[in-house]
């Protein structure tokens, strides 16, 4: 409920002769007007600096598929997947179920863990590279969450560093626009975009959702301490699902050419081995620079937590910092790579789990198609 309240400001009245006959001469007088303020204005909210994680979800198809599964469709085995990648499972979109509805209900249980109703909610960043309508996917997970108040939602689609972007943008939209709740989804259904006569990607990626409240807080208690991010658009080749363009037959033909083709999206293409070059090089060196950018050390950090794509990349970037492997959460194993959804996914079932605890800081980082890189510092609770 808005609450109205009444300051004195201090104001000056500044009086200036222009009498040709006399010399020029200034009045100051200071007096005290009194204001009526309001705790609804986005202004006043400015007052709070900082911004913190304090709920978070997931949302998971029901089907379950396993390499076995896989070996009875195509020619491959349990061991060729695991030792190539650490996955041996995935959950796969079927069914009536919706892509909306995993980010709803990964979206009610941060909202819920974090004792925030839907309308209190100021923003919503939809992190996805598969939604289901051409224009986004926000505006159909704000309607089924019931936002009555309509904040604004919209979607960011950077694949696997979508949530990343999402986080770093819901902590410069809280600090530099007075936002107070901004509710961060990252859900990916790659399963519709993949040959399933490829072995050497289809068996990479599982659907899933996963979010996470960020809030508002004094400067003191400030939980995103450093981030970087980055695109290389000249590594697209490595990784992309393009727009491919099919004839059109109107029947009666067309009329100067015109319509021609009808597009339609492409399967996931990937360059497998440049992908974890690219990966092993550049995650690490983006994990340092958040480090200094937040002036915090290894030795500073509780846990590791990076996009879950495979888990070679996740034991190479772990090497690379020299960081136990026994604070690295991971589970690729159980989901496969579920794009922008892993790290919300991985991180909730790490809390859930009572491994993640209130104050622990973690060093995070996506990367994926574009190519685009980030990582972040941030603290937890």
């Amino acid at each position: 409920m808005a609450k109205t309240f009444e300051i004195l400001a201090p104001t000056t009245k500044i009086s200036l002769s222009l009498d040709a006959n006399r010399p020029r001469f200034y009045s100051l007088n200071i007096f005290s007007k009194r204001i009526t303020c309001s705790n609804t204005s986005r202004t006043s909210r400015l007052i709070s600096k900082g911004c913190k994680l304090v709920g978070c979800g997931s949302g998971l198809p029901n089907l379950q598929v396993s390499n076995e599964d896989l070996s009875k469709v195509m020619d491959t085995s349990d061991e060729w997947i695991s030792s190539r990648t650490g996955i041996r499972n995935r959950r796969i979109l079927s069914g009536n179920e919706s892509l909306t509805d995993l980010a709803v209900e990964a979206a009610r249980k941060a909202l819920q863990m974090a004792e925030v109703e839907p309308d209190d909610v100021d923003l919503i960043l939809f992190c996805s590279s598969t939604p289901e309508d051409l224009f986004g996917g926000a505006p159909m997970v704000q309607k089924t969450l019931g936002c009555k108040r309509n904040p604004p939602a919209f979607d960011i689609r950077a694949a696997c560093s979508g949530f990343l972007l999402g986080l770093i943008s819901a902590s410069c939209y809280i600090r530099g626009g007075g936002f107070k709740n901004v509710l961060v989804i990252g859900a990916d259904s790659v399963s519709r975009y993949v040959d399933w006569t490829d072995k050497g990607t289809c068996v990479l990626f599982g659907d899933g959702a996963g979010a996470i409240l960020v809030q508002a807080c004094d400067s003191e208690e400030d939980g995103v301490f450093g981030f970087d991010l980055h695109t290389d658009g000249s590594g697209n080749r490595h990784l992309e699902a393009g727009i491919k363009q099919n004839e059109t037959d109107l029947g009666n033909g067309s009329v100067l050419g015109f319509p021609t083709t009808q597009p339609s999206i492409s399967y996931i293409q990937m360059n497998g081995p440049e992908v974890f070059r690219f990966a092993g090089k550049v995650v690490p060196q983006t994990i340092k620079d958040s480090l200094a950018k937040a002036g915090l050390k290894l030795l500073d950090i509780d846990w590791l937590l990076i996009h879950q794509a495979n888990q070679r990349i996740i034991d190479r970037v772990s090497a690379a910092l020299d960081f136990p492997k026994d604070k690295v959460i991971s589970n690729l194993e159980n989901y496969g790579n579920t794009s922008a959804a892993s790290i919300p996914l991985a991180l909730d079932e790490a809390v859930r789990s009572g491994r993640v605890k209130q104050g622990q800081t973690i060093m995070t980082a996506g990367f994926g198609a574009g190519l685009t890189w980030a990582s972040a510092i941030v603290r937890w609770g």
